[in-house]
């Protein structure tokens, strides 16, 4: 089982509604095909961040097993967490500011500068994107679906104590469609704060601006159609980052394997 982990930085003030002592919880989708990019994503994170943060995967394993979920997985759910991103309020106790992000993302900027942004008069924030992709299959040939609000859902900071965000329970996430979870069909529009592209930029959809760079360059770069963990998508745009990110990952877990005392 994958543990949370926690960057512990002190600080006297939070931007996101928790208590200072309190990290602000980051969940992350957890797919078995995916557990390289997981670790990147919680590595790129914590790199970063200069508050204290608790990663924690969504593995719908665990789910299943706690009895927080039951659906059986549908032909257009091309990941494990489909669904279950929608347990982040429900994981979170319904309290304070949470994120869910996808596995798929690596970040380049500190996670502060997001919270910065929360806004307490929402009940969720997520970059607004109107995407529709072009290509019929994505990753390693999961179906790509196109809908209304595409890949809003793909990074969201969910206030978990708004009273409208209560209705995600393991019965409804466990029972109701796509299109009313996806689709924030539980809020009305106003209910739904935006934060800029660059904190969910999607590769091959949003592109950098060089007459603006600092205000286009991704603090987030989410790999939607697939990854260079993926054969297929190893030439893929912002790719070089990636396995830069993941080089160092896993020369720090040489390391902290190396220095571990062994059992005697």
């Amino acid at each position: 089982m994958v543990l949370p982990i926690i960057a512990d930085i002190n600080r006297t003030t939070t931007s996101n509604g928790n208590p200072p002592s309190e990290p602000f919880k980051i969940f992350v989708g957890y797919d078995s095909r995916e557990d390289l990019a997981f670790e990147v994503c919680r590595h790129s994170i914590l790199k970063r961040s200069s508050i204290p943060v608790e990663v924690i995967p969504i593995r719908q394993p665990d789910l299943l097993r706690d009895g927080l979920y039951w659906r059986d997985r549908g032909p257009t759910e091309s990941t494990e967490f489909s669904f279950t991103r929608f347990l982040t309020p429900y994981l979170a106790g319904f309290s304070g500011w949470a994120m869910f992000v996808d596995c798929d993302v690596l970040y380049t900027a500190d996670i502060r500068e997001l919270t910065d942004l929360i806004d307490n008069q929402y009940a969720v924030m997520c970059v607004k994107h109107e995407y529709a992709p072009k290509e019929s299959t994505k990753m390693d040939g999961a179906v790509q679906t196109v809908y209304p609000r595409k890949n809003w859902s793909s990074m969201v900071l969910y206030n978990c104590g708004h009273p409208k965000n209560r209705v995600l329970t393991p019965e409804l996430v466990s029972s109701q469609t796509g299109a009313y979870l996806h689709r924030f069909m539980w809020l009305e529009d106003e209910e739904i704060g935006e934060v800029p592209f660059v904190w969910n930029y999607l590769v091959g959809h949003n592109h950098v601006d060089e007459r603006d760079r600092e205000g286009t360059f991704p603090k987030a770069i989410h790999y939607t159609e697939g990854g260079p963990w993926f054969e297929a998508w190893k030439d893929c745009e912002f790719g070089e980052m990636w396995v830069e990110e993941m080089e160092e990952y896993l020369k720090e877990r040489r390391k902290t394997f190396v220095a571990a005392p062994l059992d005697v």
